[in-house]
Parts: C-alpha cells; sequence; structure tokens
C-alpha cells in the first residue's frame, strides 16, 4: 500500500517538475524574501507558477503559497 502511494506521489512530482517550480522551506515564520527568491527561480527558468511550501507551519495547508511569474 505503501510503496504504491509513494510511487504515485513521486510519478506526480516528477510530471509537475516540468512546469512549476516548488520551493520547500521549514521555518517558523513566513519571509517576503521566499517568495522573491522563488519568483527568480521563476523568471530564470521561465516558468509561470511556483508553489512555496514550509513545513514549519503548524497545519502545512497553511503553508503552501503560489508565486506567480508574469500573470
Amino acid at each position: 500500500m505503501e510503496n504504491e502511494i509513494s510511487h504515485q506521489i513521486i510519478g506526480a512530482a516528477i510530471e509537475v517538475e516540468n512546469k512549476v517550480v516548488i520551493e520547500v522551506k521549514a521555518t517558523e515564520k513566513e519571509h517576503a524574501i521566499h517568495q522573491a527568491q522563488l519568483l527568480t527561480y521563476l523568471r530564470l527558468t521561465g516558468k509561470k507558477l511556483g508553489l512555496l511550501i514550509n513545513f514549519g507551519q503548524s497545519c502545512v495547508k497553511d503553508g503552501v503559497h503560489r508565486v506567480v511569474n508574469g500573470l
């Protein structure tokens, strides 16, 4: 069961990687520099969408933020 789930997650991550930049952090506080850093990565790669995921939040979904380039 766990192998199947991890296989699906890895497959989805590889598929998303071609379209989205994902930046992972683990900090207690969110800092504007993290979004600016992700926006720089988006501009350098020419991609439009980035996800900033902060695992330092008490609830992971509260630490997920979209960053867009040129939309």
